[in-house]
């Protein structure tokens, strides 16, 4: 059993982190904290700077201020392969599968076994290993991705992600444009994840995905921390942090208390 995330030490630990691009500020004093067997969900609004911090952690953009730490020690995510080695492992919106390729291709793609006389029969057995762990619904690893339905796709991107032997991994959007089965699935296979000690970062805009597997909710707005929520808290108050409502609603308070001081004197 993973142990519980209040009992452990964070694998990954930001503060401060802050991104700028020329007079751009993308991301500031971002703070966040990953612990293993944890599930934090990373929302907000377009432009509240999800994207670029998950570039970030992925090893695509380095930061302009700020610390990062992994395993308790500062690193330098200076490249994606970095990340990778550190063991941080990224799966994007996109996949990155090939469907002209079958399951196992594309679990071990740059990553064969014995690539200059390729251990199919090895491949295979690893593959059905490892989907097995993961209780994927997958009729064959000789099925080509092309004949996968999404939430399928996305289940061998998972996988593949796991063969790099990470400590986190990122997901981005994992249940856009799925069925509301495919839906399941795919949430089903992130608590696996979680359940096999991994630290889990879901970025995602479906609040309802979010309340099923989510450990924390961290809210970003503008390139800055604007609240950590449970799936307890309440939607009011999750929604307000995401669009800034709380704040607009200050505003019109003070708005008024001014035209109130303008009328009386």
């Amino acid at each position: 059993m993973a142990e519980s995330p209040s009992s452990s030490q964070p694998i990954l630990k930001l503060r401060g982190v802050s991104k700028q691009f020329g007079a751009v500020q993308a991301l500031t004093d971002i703070e966040l904290d990953v612990h293993p067997g944890e599930v934090v969900a990373l929302v907000g609004d377009n432009g509240a700077g999800k994207s670029t911090l998950v570039k970030v952690l992925a090893g695509v953009h380095q930061p302009t201020g700020g610390t990062i730490e992994f395993m308790g020690k500062p690193v330098t995510m200076d490249s994606p392969g970095r990340a990778i080695e550190l063991g941080i492992a990224t799966v994007f919106q996109d996949l990155a599968l090939c469907e002209n390729l079958d399951v196992v291709a594309n679990l071990f793609l740059g990553q064969e076994l014995s690539p200059w006389a390729l251990d199919e029969v090895q491949m295979e057995v690893q593959a059905w290993t490892l989907l097995r762990e993961l209780s994927a619904r997958i009729p064959s690893v000789r099925e080509p991705i092309a004949s996968l339905s999404g939430g399928q796709r996305q289940t061998v991107a998972i996988a593949r992600s796991l063969l790099t032997d990470p400590r986190i991994i990122m997901l981005d959007e994992p249940t856009a444009a799925l069925g509301v089965a495919q839906t399941a699935e795919v949430l089903n296979l992130i608590e696996r994840v979680r359940d096999r000690g991994l630290g889990v970062i879901l970025i995602s805009h479906n609040m309802e995905d979010v309340r099923a597997v989510a450990d924390r909710i961290v809210v970003l707005r503008l390139g800055r921390n604007n609240g950590v929520f449970t799936a307890e808290d309440s939607n009011s108050d999750l929604i307000s942090a995401i669009t800034g409502a709380t704040e607009n609603a200050v505003s019109r308070r003070q708005a008024r208390k001014l035209e109130e001081v303008g009328e009386a004197t």
